[in-house]
């Protein structure tokens, strides 16, 4: 896009701001005849702005002294602002087009457009740039129909207020798969990442150009924030009937291909080349052409088997399927889908299998029907024709959507789950506030969309629905407390039953969460907060309403988290999905970190190993235990602090299949054997790769993936179940392996090169949803979600000053034996003998012994009772402990 940009020499600056801070974000603001509404807008928009970088770009097409006005009033202003005026003659596109030259002008990486009347406040433009700056999304867009949006009196009478929904619900019904998840299409507030877009492909006509943008870019991230569309405040409305004709027009092009796609190679995911693809509707008739031939086909074959051959009439519908499943499969490839997943021989055969075996499962379901049917006295050819008829839709939708489905398919569609920040409404099932806390209803207003709504005030029941004491407490490192109402088997290292349940950090309990009907899309509703009194509030909903895997987090002292029951009783996705991401940033405000690697002790060596998700992180440190006598502190992930010390976070361990290996036990049984095996082959890369898959598709995935490991647990161990080995509460690391999979090779790794190569690590572990939907609204001692990441990586930084990083290469899963060569290659020699082994730090001990002159590890303030001694599950003791520091 950058080379279409026009020389921003032709925009004038109005004026001079200091300090001078390079925008992130540029307001796009369109004006026609807008004198009597700029001043009011620049006086509004400076404290709503303040303290983020952005700039204020006017593209005028007035007639009258509106650019003017604008250069008396910007002096004034302490944002930037320029202005852009296109003369008469010049206004190609009207509104639309003055947007697009507004976005070609940006000087932000974010353009936000926004009327000049102050119908979109200027707080609610607000709100929508810090979503748009803080979200990892590429289109954010101020919603009327959504949580606590409404339009509030905007609107000019029910005429235009029924016009206005009625055109959003037909843009919708127009577009229900490019617009999944949008409640307001129509919408003139919204903001968009310039590097995300291609201007070039956007062509609309009057008002609607965020229509076409959402409709061309099927694949963007999108995020809604909820608003109260307010009156006019100067002039008049542009709409009118000849505006209704064009949006009509506009409608019927953008449903016609975009030829602009199709010339950058962007043609239709079932194209064939030299012909246009085939449309959804075209491609559902030829494939029910091709069926009804099938059916001929099927019926002749099945009299075949069973009135000339004599073969018993299900096992006669079972080969009479194979035949005209080979037709349908050689009429689809020639007729509808030629060339639409490649061309080759093994794609046409992998095809073939797939067709057949599609074909062979819902014949599993159609023979009791048959059955059925013969059984009530329909002839058999006339039975079978009925249950081929019934199971029609089903094989077209698994054939279309599955078999040929196309390479683009994942890029051009729509996030399964929505995004919505709903400022001043509450979650739907969390508690009624108290009159004491409950917004007003100006503040609030009410709410049209099914995300949210505004709870009304209530006396608390005498008796609550459920209980609220918390069961199990845990002390992780003597940093952050947690109390929860399950058992969490990860943490169950760090049981703290002497933690007060008033004193944790962090509570999890079990609640309904969510509206209580089903609804068609997961959402994710963001409520920012006002103060201590009302944190934010992140909220997730599946699709099977308070039967979903739901739950709901208040993000403030202590953070309080409330899980539906289903997600209650597999207490590994509750760690792994939710409560380890707040975990994580609650360690961050605390100057820790919680880094995906592993750490060992290797002869008084600390020893930190770091590899992407299913490398042979695990199988490596199984066998330096069991191999080379070392002491484990963990093997997921690790906590560490910037004066590189590693503390201990023993996780139970989660045996893949390719770590069955280094497994060596002799206290499995061998039903223990048999199942893991099982179980290991589920939870494996294979495994997690289907559910990335099923994840991008609208789908509940976390119940399913919670009702999966209901049923099939993951495989995990206590390292000391699996090899014989000790324990380390810390150790200062100095040496780090990036082990990798490819061609054997060492090399250092610089120290920069380190630190992104760690973070990238780490956000790897967190990829599965719904994490990047609600970790920008993490909130930790007062500070947000950039902070965070930011001090995250001071702390690495730090971390790593004083380690030794390589990397470390094998094409056999060899770095268990290579890692305490290079050891002990390095290790000083005294006298022509190796240096004497150090026997590691005392046990229990959360902090490495410091040289003479060094501070110790600090403690979080406010240090834990002395406790007595107490046999952990490793079998070793907790020793009392006067200085309060906790085992």
């Amino acid at each position: 896009m950058d080379g279409n940009r026009i020389s921003r020499t032709e925009c004038s600056e109005l004026n001079d701001p200091r300090p001078l801070v390079r925008p992130r974000l540029t307001l796009v603001i369109p004006t026609r005849n807008e004198r009597e509404s700029v001043p009011l807008l620049l006086r509004a928009l400076e404290p709503a702005f303040d303290g983020l970088p952005v700039e204020i770009l006017f593209v005028d097409d007035s007639d009258d002294d509106t650019p003017a006005t604008a250069a008396r009033h910007a002096p004034d202003c302490r944002l930037p602002v320029r202005m852009l005026h296109r003369a008469e003659g010049a206004r190609e596109g009207g509104l639309a087009g003055a947007v697009l030259s507004g976005a070609r002008h940006a000087r932000g990486e974010w353009a936000l457009v926004m009327d000049a009347d102050l119908q979109h406040p200027p707080q609610a433009a607000a709100a929508l740039a810090r979503t748009a700056l803080g979200h990892g999304v590429d289109i954010v867009i101020g919603t009327r129909y959504a949580g606590s949006g409404s339009t509030g009196d905007g609107l000019d009478g029910p005429t235009r207020r029924l016009v206005s929904y009625g055109s959003t619900l037909l843009t919708k019904a127009v577009f229900p798969c490019r617009l999944a998840g949008v409640s307001d299409p129509m919408s003139g507030l919204f903001a968009f990442r310039t590097a995300a877009i291609d201007l070039d492909r956007l062509s609309p006509l009057g008002f609607k150009v965020l229509l076409e943008l959402l409709v061309r870019h099927p694949g963007a991230r999108v995020a809604e924030v909820a608003y109260r569309f307010a009156p006019r405040a100067a002039g008049t409305s542009k709409a009118s009937l000849r505006e209704g004709v064009r949006f009509l027009r506009h409608l019927a092009r953008l449903r016609r291909p975009d030829p602009g796609g199709a010339r950058r190679g962007d043609p239709g995911r079932h194209a064939v080349p030299g012909r246009p693809g085939l449309g959804a509707t075209a491609r559902f008739l030829a494939f029910g052409l091709i069926g009804l031939s099938g059916i001929v086909v099927n019926t002749a074959a099945l009299w075949f088997f069973h009135s000339v051959a004599g073969i018993q009439h299900l096992l006669s519908a079972t080969l009479a399927t194979q035949v005209s499943s080979l037709w349908n499969f050689a009429l689809l490839e020639t007729l509808v889908y030629r060339g639409g997943r490649g061309g080759d021989r093994r794609a046409v055969l992998v095809r073939g299998i797939a067709f057949l075996a599609l074909n062979n499962l819902l014949l599993l379901g159609r023979l009791p029907l048959l059955e059925v049917f013969v059984r009530s006295g329909i002839g058999l050819l006339t039975a079978n024709v009925l249950s081929l008829v019934v199971l029609f839709v089903a094989r077209f939708l698994f054939s279309d959507l599955i078999i040929y489905r196309g390479p683009r398919d994942a890029a051009a569609r729509r996030d399964p789950v929505r995004v919505l920040v709903a400022p001043g409404a509450t979650a739907p099932g969390s508690a009624a506030v108290s009159p004491a806390t409950a917004p007003s209803p100006s503040t609030t207003g009410p709410a049209t969309g099914p995300a949210t709504a505004p709870a009304t005030s209530s006396p608390a029941p005498a008796h609550p629905k459920r209980p609220r004491y918390l069961t199990y407490r845990y002390d992780i490192a003597g940093t952050v407390t947690i109390g929860s109402q399950i058992r969490l088997p990860e943490l169950e290292f760090f049981r703290a039953q002497w933690v007060p349940p008033e004193a944790c950090d962090i509570t999890v309990r079990v609640g309904d969460v969510g509206r209580r009907f089903p609804r068609h899309r997961a959402v994710m509703t963001e409520i920012p907060g006002h103060g201590a009194s009302r944190p934010t509030t992140v909220q997730y909903e599946e699709q099977l309403g308070r039967f979903g895997a739901n739950f709901r987090v208040d993000i403030g002292d202590p953070i309080a988290v409330v899980v539906s029951p289903l997600l209650a009783r597999s207490p590994h996705v509750v760690y792994t999905n939710v409560l380890e991401a707040l975990l994580r940033f609650v360690l961050v405000a605390r100057d820790r970190m919680l880094l995906h690697s592993a750490c060992v002790e290797l002869g008084g060596t600390g020893v930190m190993l770091s590899a992407l998700t299913d490398t042979g992180k695990t199988s490596t440190v199984l066998r330096l235990l069991s191999e080379h006598d070392g002491r484990f502190l963990s093997d997921d992930m690790t906590v560490i602090d910037a004066a590189g010390n590693a503390l201990c976070f023993p996780k139970p361990l989660t045996i893949s299949a390719h770590t069955l290996h280094a497994v060596r036990s002799d206290d499995l049984t061998p039903h223990e054997w048999h199942r893991l095996q099982r179980q290991s082959r589920l939870h494996s890369k294979e495994g997690r790769s289907f559910a990335f898959t099923l994840a991008r598709h609208n789908l509940p995935i976390m119940g399913i993936n919670a009702v999966t490991q209901i049923l099939v647990p993951p495989p995990k161990y206590a390292v000391d179940r699996l090899v014989s080995c000790r324990l380390s509460s810390a150790v200062k690391v100095t040496e780090l392996f990036v082990i990798e999979r490819g061609t054997p090779r060492l090399s250092d790794l610089g120290h920069a090169e380190t630190v992104s190569r760690l973070l990238l690590n780490t956000e790897d572990a967190y990829g599965f949803p719904p994490f990047r939907y609600f970790a920008p609204a993490i909130t930790v001692d007062g500070l947000d979600h950039a902070q965070l990441r930011s001090r995250e990586r001071d702390v690495l930084a730090g971390f790593l000053s004083g380690v030794r990083t390589r990397v470390l290469a094998s094409d056999r899963f060899g770095w268990a034996d290579e890692i305490p060569r290079l050891l002990d290659a390095d290790r000083p020699a005294i006298n022509g003998h190796a240096a004497p082994v150090a026997d590691g730090h005392p046990w229990p001990h959360w902090m490495p012994e410091a040289p003479e002159g060094d501070r110790p590890v600090p403690l979080r303030s406010g240090g834990l009772p002395p406790y007595t001694a107490a046999r952990t599950d490793s079998g070793a003791f907790r020793e009392n402990n006067p200085g309060g520091s906790t085992p």
